[in-house]
């Protein structure tokens, strides 16, 4: 990625920050690892903080109300029942998390069950949104998937009333990558946001997602992304 696209697409570093979700999944962080999380995400000015559901309650012991926090659902295969997501995101929006991020039915979606997922999403969706949670963010794990099937899923996303299309887990071995994230654009033909989430490592990458059509990035490296992003802009006397 060169410079010149940089220059092209520059953003105040807090603007960058804010469409970014600062995400702690890895099952072996402790409680240290989360509060450095919480500490980046009201430094920087990230959007929100992303974490397991059962971390929820240790990041309101130590963060209180001072950061939004979102939770994943399904995490990470999306094959657990219906009920499961459910109670995951009553439990999530009982705790007063604004945005839950649940993966889709990948094994039912694959089979041509397209009733099924549909019905799995808004259900999460009505549970979630009924109870206070204002976004829902639907994971299909691209990698797994074809180009049709990327536009299929978008669909049924918007039709299921959920805000945002994600690309990936990050847990079994997809990417975010450009080609993605403008089909899923313009699947979406502006009617639900697109995640950008999956090896998101650098603050180019980022921009070029963002480029592509991206309005949310997902990434456990938000804090070294902004202070690339910073560094980039002192270097082209921005």
């Amino acid at each position: 990625m060169s410079l010149e696209f940089f220059e092209k697409y520059k953003f105040k570093p807090e603007e960058l920050a804010s469409i970014i979700d600062h995400t702690l999944l890895k099952p072996d962080a402790n409680y240290k690892v989360l509060e450095k999380f919480i500490d980046d995400t009201r430094k920087y000015g990230f959007k929100l903080l992303m974490i397991p559901l059962s971390l929820v309650e240790k990041a309101l012991e130590i963060a209180g109300r001072t950061i939004d926090l979102g939770v994943v659902i399904g995490f990470p295969l999306g094959n657990t029942s219906t009920r499961v997501k459910v109670a995951e995101a009553v439990e999530a929006a009982e705790l007063g998390v604004s945005e839950v991020d649940m993966v889709m039915n990948i094994n039912a979606f694959k089979s041509g069950n397209y009733e099924y997922v549909s019905r799995d999403i808004k259900s999460v969706v009505n549970s979630a949104k009924s109870r206070g949670v204002k976004v829902v963010k639907v994971i299909i794990e691209t990698g797994f998937l074809t180009d049709e099937e990327k536009i299929k899923a978008t669909e049924i996303i918007i039709e299921a009333g959920a805000d945002y299309v994600k690309t990936c887990t990050g847990f079994l071995g997809s990417v975010a990558t450009v080609h993605d994230v403008v089909i899923l654009r313009r699947s979406s033909k502006g009617k639900i946001g697109v995640k950008a989430s999956g090896g998101i490592r650098h603050a180019l990458d980022a921009i070029a997602l963002i480029s592509a059509g991206a309005s949310r990035i997902g990434t456990s490296s938000g804090d070294k992304i902004i202070e690339e992003y910073i560094k980039l802009i002192e270097e082209t006397g921005g």
